[in-house]
């Protein structure tokens, strides 16, 4: 059920963009092609164990660690400006 202006089916067609625009970003970070064998930020040997996991790993699973715990997420709100976004 849509309200004032908005067509129905409108706040799932912002779900779903929402969804798409994660797994898009998601799918951006996987790694491709073949992987180091000592990272690039420490120079310590990365495990055959991950290496073999994630294809096209780069870092160790320390360095790995810092750089996702420094990386800001979106906050879980909607870009896209919808009232709903603002009411939480």
């Amino acid at each position: 059920m849509a309200g004032g202006w908005t067509r129905d089916g409108a706040v799932q067609d912002q779900i779903d963009a929402s969804v798409e625009d994660a797994v898009a970003e998601a799918r951006s970070r996987l790694g491709r092609g073949e992987s180091a064998e000592s990272c690039e930020k420490c120079d310590c040997p990365i495990p055959e164990a991950r290496r073999k996991a994630i294809s096209g790993v780069r870092l160790c699973v320390n360095c790995q660690a810092a750089l996702e715990k420094q990386e800001t997420g979106s906050g879980g709100i909607n870009r896209r400006g919808s009232k709903d976004s603002q009411l939480r």
